[in-house]
């Protein structure tokens, strides 16, 4: 490919509508969306991507059935924790003042553990309760979050769903059909071939 992105959003839609597909319990999806994530790390990594936002839950999902907020918390730490494995700069950023942040992922909120940008690794950026409005009032809380060159939706939904305004006002917008549980690596080779073909003036 010619032109990689440097950075890319990734919308992990669907995976309690996958549970109900599959016959199993709303909350239950969550963890079927972990491997998925991992996988598109790695592909990720093989084509030169400089950096990956995922989309963790946001604060307004906290309204959610108690089970499902509980489902998707722990999902999240899980998903740290893999991500924590692989050659990657981590970075999770969110509303830490609400009991819906995991503490156990406060350790990787300090800006300042993180080192300059390195030129070959990946840096993730992981948004756990986050809502736009507290990123808003808080004075631009994503600022260390640079402006995102593509964003991926998977799940059919045709909507940001608050996710990074700022740093999306330029960003190409893919949307994938098939639910973020049924993920597969031609669907991000997809996307990626799509934003081959799009002109990127950034309003020049």
């Amino acid at each position: 490919m010619k032109r990689i992105p440097k950075h890319i959003g990734i919308i992990p839609d669907g995976n309690r509508r996958w549970a109900t597909e599959n016959g199993l319990k709303k909350e239950d999806g969550y963890t079927y969306g972990l491997e998925p994530g991992l996988r598109l790390l790695q592909a990720a990594q093989r084509i030169g991507v400089r950096e990956l936002t995922y989309y963790g839950f946001t604060v307004d999902n906290c309204k959610r059935p108690k089970e499902q907020v509980a489902a998707f918390s722990k999902a999240c730490v899980q998903a740290v924790k893999m991500i924590e494995q692989e050659n990657a700069e981590l970075y999770v950023i969110g509303n830490t003042d609400s009991s819906c942040f995991p503490a156990e992922l406060l350790p990787y909120t300090d800006r300042e553990r993180l080192p300059d940008r390195c030129e070959g690794v990946l840096r993730v950026n992981f948004l756990v309760n986050y809502g736009w409005e507290w990123d808003m009032k808080n004075g631009w809380a994503s600022r260390e979050i640079p402006r995102i060159d593509l964003v991926i939706r998977w799940g059919g939904m045709c909507r940001l769903s608050g996710f990074l305004p700022i740093q999306t006002v330029y960003s190409d917008f893919y949307i994938v059909k098939e639910l973020w549980p049924d993920f597969q690596e031609e669907q991000f080779t997809d996307a990626l071939q799509w934003y081959q073909k799009q002109d990127i003036t950034l309003g020049g």
